[in-house]
Formats: C-alpha cells, structure tokens, sequence
C-alpha cells in the first residue's frame, strides 16, 4: 500500500477537525495570567494566557470583546471562557475566547476600580470643581425612571419640604444598555436649556448589575460637563456609584436627594417669625431711643430759652473782642518800640549829625564825595557843605597830610 504524504495545510487542516470535534476542547475553562494584551484597529483583541509552567495563545474577536465590561490589563489574572482550534495557515493552535471575567472579583467590580481610577487621575473627582447648590431654587429637574418608585417619593417630599418650586420630570430607562445614553442625554438637555436649578438623577435600590447605568463614562462626563449643580441619588447608603464621585452633592437615597436640594417650609416659616420678633425687637430699642433723644432735646435749655443761645454767643464774642483788643494793643506798643529804637540807631548814623558838630563835606563839581587830596586839583571847583548850609570855593593847591612826629 502507497504511504499518503500530506501537505503543510492538510495537516493543519487535519489537526484543526481533530480539535473542533473533540467535546472537552469546545468549552473550556482557562485561568491565567494576561500578557502581551494588544487591541488591533480591527476591534480583535490577542493576548497571552501564562501560568508558571506554559502560556497559550488567544484571541478574542470584536463582537465578544465589544461585550467586556472592564479593561483587561497585563499582569491581571482571569478566566477565559473558549474553545481551543488552529489557525490553519501558520498550524498554531490557541483559545478563541467568548468571556472573560477577572479571578477573584466580578467583571463589574473590576471595570468600576477601573473608571474610578482613570476619572481621578483625570480630575473629575476634584473638589474645586463641584459647585455649590442653590438655597432657594425655583425649578427642579429630576432625571430618572417615571415608573419607578423613587421618583414618587422625591415629588412627594419636594411638595412637603418647598411647595415653591416647581418639579420637572425627564423621564429616562436607568437600567439595561440603553439607560447610559438616556441618562446622559437628558442630564445635557437640561443643563442645555437651564430646565431647573438643580438636578437630580438617580434610581432605587438595586444589585450593582442594576445601578450600573450610573457608573457609564458617558453618565459620568455628562454630569462634570454640566453647569447646572447635579445631585446624585443611587441605590441606599451603602450603594456608592461613579455618578455620586463626580455629582456635586451624593445623596444616600433618593429621598434624601429632595431633602438636599431644597429647603424645609417649617424651618423657613420658625426662622422668618423670629427675623420678624428680631425686626420688631429692634424697631422697639430704636425708638425707645429716639423717643429718649427728643425727650433730652426738649428739655434742652435752646428749647426752653430760644435767646439763650444768641445771648451765649454774644458773650462768646464780647471775649473774643477783649482778647483781640488786648493782644492789638500789646503788638502795636512793641511795634512802636521798635520803631523808636530804629529811628534812634538810624539818626546816630545819620551824616549830618557829624556835620553838626563841626564837620564838613566836600563835594566835586560832579557831586562826588572828596575823600583823598588827589580826588582835586588847583583850580578845581568844589561844593562844602556844613552843619548849617555851605559854600563854594576853589581850590589853589592839594596836598598830603604829614604825620606827626
């Protein structure tokens, strides 16, 4: 008998038909370690399963990977759900992967630490950007289910609580694959058109699978993108979403939500009757006060003596002319002394007090002063004044008065 000898691809081909009806490799259970992760444009996802002693190929196409509801990473240890099959033109067998689901912790669980930690590093969790709610707020917008029994309760209270403002309903699925968009639409719409002054979404209790609309990305962007303060209401106390990280105010439940948002009637009713005891108080003291200053005012003596104030300022001002007199005649008797005294320095300095005894001036016919024998000549003429009128003359000679020996 002639041995048959294969080609390469009907070995594979071989070895793939092997593998494809053998039961046991068609649904098959693998745990491992991620490695080498790779998302291609194609929207497939290839991958490395490791354990300490092997590692095995996988891949997961688009449609099942379009599926995951976390980020698988490196390092992150799973299951993998799948069957093992060949690629028959390089005859490597892998696991075709349908599911996978983090060993230790839900799928949800891990994608919700996921968002949480990228949102953070992102900034959306950042106090610095919530703002504050409005005190008094005219027109509430509620973003959640209509047929639900959370939206009757938060209408209920509003009405209770602050009958004042007006409650508007956008009603929207808050659970299943269509809710995300939903929520995050309506949440747009009303910050778009200032529907109310503040917003509340939010649902009722629920398993996390249930909540988990509140924990979408697009939810969670909606609400940070808004300028129009958002309240989160999710589930009970201890149910915590990616929505209450980033509303500006967390609710514990739905009926908290109302009583967050708005005020309580009775609260403003006690605190408006003691502003108005207050107001009437102090109008009271003031004009017990005022009643105390006219009182004072009319048993002033200005209002029971009406000349007493002309006659205090005439006396005011008789002193005034009495100092002003005084101080008058005191600065023109010191003025006056000086003046003498002056006028006595200038006379002793006066030329013709030394005329007067028995000195004479010369003067040149151009009226200069002589002071030396050679401001003259012979024959110059010369003006001499005396203590008492004076006389020309002419001069015969000049000469240079000799010491005495």
């Amino acid at each position: 008998m002639e041995q048959h000898i294969f080609g390469v691809a009907e070995v594979n081909q071989l070895v793939k038909c092997l593998l494809d009806n053998e039961p046991m490799l068609q649904k098959l259970y693998v745990r491992g370690e991620l490695s080498n992760y790779k998302i291609y444009p194609s929207g497939h996802h290839y991958f490395t399963l490791k354990d300490p002693e092997g590692a095995l190929r996988c891949v997961m196409f688009r449609g099942q990977a379009s599926k995951l509801r976390f980020r698988p990473e490196n390092g992150m240890k799973v299951i993998a759900a799948g069957r093992i099959s060949v690629f028959p033109r390089d005859g490597a067998y892998q696991l075709y992967c349908d599911s996978l689901t983090p060993e230790g912790a839900g799928d949800l669980a891990v994608a919700f630490e996921q968002l949480k930690t990228r949102l953070y590093a992102e900034g959306l969790f950042d106090p610095a950007h919530k703002k504050p709610l409005p005190p008094y707020p005219e027109r509430i917008a509620i973003v959640t289910s209509a047929a639900g029994a959370a939206v009757h309760d938060m209408i209920r209270i509003l009405n209770r609580r602050y009958p004042l403002a007006k409650v508007i309903l956008l009603p929207v699925r808050v659970q299943g694959a269509e809710a995300p968009p939903e929520i995050a639409g309506a949440i747009r719409y009303a910050d778009k058109w200032k529907i109310g002054d503040v917003i509340i979404t939010g649902r009722g209790g629920g398993s996390m699978e249930d909540l988990w609309a509140f924990n979408d990305e697009r939810v969670a962007r909606a609400i940070y993108g808004c300028e129009t303060p958002v309240i989160s209401a999710v589930g009970h106390e201890p149910d915590v979403t990616i929505a209450d990280f980033v509303a500006d105010a967390r609710a514990s439940t739905p009926s908290n939500a109302a009583e967050i948002a708005v005020p309580d009637q009775m609260e403003l009713r006690r605190w408006l009757r003691g502003a108005g005891e207050r107001m009437e108080q102090s109008q009271e003291a003031r004009l017990e006060t005022l009643r105390q200053r006219l009182e004072t005012l009319r048993s002033s003596r200005v209002m029971t003596d009406q000349l007493a104030y002309v006659q205090d300022r005439r006396m005011e001002l008789a002193h005034v002319q009495r100092r002003l007199g005084d101080l008058s005649g005191v600065l023109v008797s010191r003025k006056r002394e000086r003046f003498s005294a002056l006028a006595a320095a200038l006379d002793a300095m006066s030329p013709l007090k030394v005329l007067g005894r028995g000195y004479a001036m010369a003067r040149s016919e151009a009226g200069a002063v002589l002071k030396s024998y050679q401001d003259v000549s012979a024959g110059d003429h010369v003006s001499v004044t005396l203590g008492e009128g004076g006389f020309s003359c002419t001069v015969d000679t000049s000469y240079k008065k000799e010491r005495k020996r």
